[in-house]
């Protein structure tokens, strides 16, 4: 299945081993990114089965490559197909996060991702003189102009005690491309930033302030796009939808707390709300450190066990959804 490298000196146990430890504790990668939801939710289908249970509508399982590589050729590129299209999905589940404390996130929506190449052109020269319009000076006028910008971001973020990361846009410098050796000053440097913005962002001022950045740094530096998100809608969480008030009605007879909230980093769930279908993340783990890309990622075997009987009662609910079938409204797909 589709998981991130590991460093495998640096973990305690193989990372492929699924090593128990004396606690229960399945220590491998992907135990909670995300084997462990793939295999709950069939397992979670496959206890329904047993037990003969009837569902009003269809639900479809997904396994689709490349999530976490960005999706090109996984889910981005199967959403545009008749496939697809022939499924016929009203609603779709995927993947959330794990929760160190007793509540359980929810995911509605995701921070639009812009990464950029900002390119610093200069005067290039002898290591050993005071060159005038250098490429470094450029680099450190923008950097200064990002990091005061971070640090009100981080500052936004400790003001409000409700906020998570999500909701706050983060702005990272990610790698720098330029130089060819100790006593020549580059034509040029390349910055790449990671950029994360926040949905209540308006994208036309953001752009507007990066544009700015550029300018002020000097002559000639301009930005080229990796890659530039646009906002996606976000799905309700509210009355106003069906599918969540049966999603919540399980967790309600389930009794555990949901936290809704903004995905901080990116998920399949994106194309699937860009194609204007209503998706939600979720991972039943709580009172887990996060560990997803980490050393030593691991599940403990109740958690996981768990799992499974929270999806039994949130699949039948939703499946079991009642009223009027509108097209693209009688399948759910996960």
């Amino acid at each position: 299945m589709d998981v991130v490298p590991v460093f495998e000196e640096k973990w305690t146990y193989k990372p492929f081993s699924a090593h128990v430890d004396e606690k229960g504790n399945i220590y491998a990668r992907g135990s909670q990114d995300m084997k462990c939801v793939g295999i709950q939710y069939l397992e979670a289908i496959r206890r329904l089965k047993l037990q003969g249970v009837t569902l009003r509508r269809t639900i479809h399982v997904s396994f689709v490559p490349d999530e976490e590589t960005g999706g090109v050729d996984g889910m981005k590129a199967f959403v545009k197909t008749n496939d697809f299209k022939n499924l016929n999905i009203g609603f779709a589940l995927d993947e959330g996060m794990a929760s160190p404390t007793n509540e359980y996130p929810v995911f509605y929506a995701e921070r639009i991702i812009w990464q950029m190449h900002i390119h610093c052109p200069g005067h290039p020269g002898h290591g050993s003189l005071l060159l005038e319009n250098t490429a470094g000076e450029k680099v450190a006028h923008f950097l200064n102009k990002l990091y005061e910008f971070r640090k009100t971001q981080q500052q936004k973020l400790k003001e409000n005690p409700n906020f998570t990361i999500g909701d706050v846009t983060t702005v990272n410098l990610t790698q720098v491309q330029g130089g060819v050796q100790p006593n020549v000053i580059p034509p040029e440097y390349i910055l790449t930033v990671d950029a994360r913005i926040s949905i209540t962002t308006c994208l036309k001022k953001f752009e507007e302030m990066v544009n700015k950045w550029c300018s002020e740094a000097g002559q000639g530096v301009y930005v080229e796009f990796e890659q530039k998100q646009h906002l996606v809608t976000p799905t309700k969480v509210d009355n106003s939808n069906s599918y969540w008030i049966a999603f919540k009605s399980a967790a309600d007879e389930l009794g555990i707390t949901l936290r809704p909230q903004v995905f901080y980093g990116a998920t399949d769930c994106r194309y699937i709300r860009t194609v204007g279908l209503p998706a939600i993340g979720f991972s039943p783990i709580n009172n887990t450190p996060i560990l997803a890309h980490d050393n030593d990622e691991f599940l403990n075997t109740a958690t996981f066990l768990k799992g499974i009987d929270y999806y039994q009662k949130i699949l039948e609910k939703i499946a079991n959804l009642a009223g009027y079938f509108k097209k693209n409204e009688k399948r759910l797909k996960m």
